[in-house]
């Protein structure tokens, strides 16, 4: 019969072989809390100061939209976001949207954002925009929507005057440049109608009567908004002036005889001298050929442009050309024959400067 040191030594035994295994679980246990906290709750990107974004395009796969964000180069751990990702079954609930990489966000909250579809709004702005489809292009690029979708709109002559605009030229006008938060995910109807909303915002009763004081309607306001902002680009506390000029010709019945109209009508915008060839093109744009404003403006007008026409220098000068100097400024004339002599000082610099079209 055992001892009772035997019973003793045999019991030690026993709660050695477990206590061993339960060691082992339990440093496993702790190992693996810690690291599961870690990949959830530690930051896990680093932007560096420079916000980051990644566009989640419609039907995207979640392992597609992963691998643009491990291509972003701001994830410290990659291996833990894809892992946190499947965890939270980020493959079931793949959002469309444009999303923010915060600095300082866990794999927790960035994939968090991207299943609920919580988005950063987009800064839409309009720059450079000359044609209709370029606008269709830049809105198509900016929303999820498809290219179609836009170019409809814009093409549609009912539905521009389902927002009050005489036909698809005239709904040009309404894109007045500026900056709109907006939602990548935004259906085009509703990104048409919060523009038409800032355009109605934008013509105040006092820009509205100085367009009447003026005889001018906003649709033609814009348009000759156009031709100055595409005559003087670099300085715009030049535009009053120029504006006062095409005002005056308008007021005589004179052409106004503008060359940015000829490169519009050409559609080469690669033009910088304006040739004999190039007048006689045959377009209603042609403000050579054909007396009053065009059909529509030849770009998106600045509100500084805009409120350049609102606001006219009065002068009585009818004509200008660039400056010799090449400064981006323009030496203006009240009569043909000062404006003739203008004319040959900047040609002749042109010859110079090697510059024949």
């Amino acid at each position: 019969m055992p001892t009772p040191a035997e019973y003793r030594a045999r019991a030690t035994r026993r709660r050695n072989r477990f206590a061993y295994p339960l060691g082992i679980f339990g440093i496993l246990l702790i190992t693996f809390s810690y690291y599961a906290y870690q990949i959830f709750f530690t930051p896990n990107v680093e932007t560096k100061g420079h916000p980051t974004y990644v566009v989640v395009r419609p039907g995207q796969s979640s392992k597609a939209v992963l691998d643009s964000i491990d291509g972003s180069g701001v994830i410290i751990d990659k291996l833990s976001l894809h892992f946190v990702a499947r965890l939270m079954k980020y493959d079931q609930l793949v959002k469309p949207g444009r999303y923010e990489l915060k600095d300082g966000y866990t794999n927790r909250q960035l994939i968090n954002d991207l299943r609920r579809g919580i988005q950063a709004p987009l800064k839409l702005t309009f720059q450079n925009i000359r044609l209709r489809r370029d606008l269709g292009q830049k809105l198509s690029q900016s929303f999820a929507a498809r290219p179609q979708e836009f170019d409809s709109l814009l093409s549609s002559n009912s539905y521009a005057q389902s927002l009050g605009f005489k036909d698809t030229t005239a709904l040009l006008t309404m894109f007045i440049p500026n900056t709109y938060e907006l939602y990548y995910t935004t259906p085009p109807k509703k990104v048409m109608n919060r523009l038409k909303e800032e355009y109605e915002r934008f013509w105040t009763p006092a820009r509205d009567a100085k367009a009447k004081a003026l005889g001018l309607s906003r649709a033609e306001v814009s348009t000759l908004a156009s031709i100055v902002e595409a005559e003087q680009q670099q300085h715009p506390d030049e535009r009053p002036r120029v504006a006062g000029v095409y005002l005056n010709r308008l007021k005589r019945g004179q052409k106004l005889q503008a060359d940015p109209t000829v490169v519009y009508a050409n559609g080469d915008f690669g033009i910088r001298r304006v040739l004999n060839v190039h007048l006689q093109k045959d377009s209603p744009y042609n403000t050579y050929k054909y007396a009053g404003l065009p059909p529509g403006p030849i770009n998106l007008p600045s509100i500084t442009s805009i409120d350049a026409v609102l606001n006219p220098e009065q002068h009585n000068y009818y004509y200008f050309c660039a400056r010799e100097d090449f400064s981006g400024y323009h030496a203006f004339a009240a009569t043909e024959r000062e404006h003739i002599l203008n004319a040959r000082r900047y040609q002749a610099a042109l010859n110079r400067s090697g510059i024949m079209k």
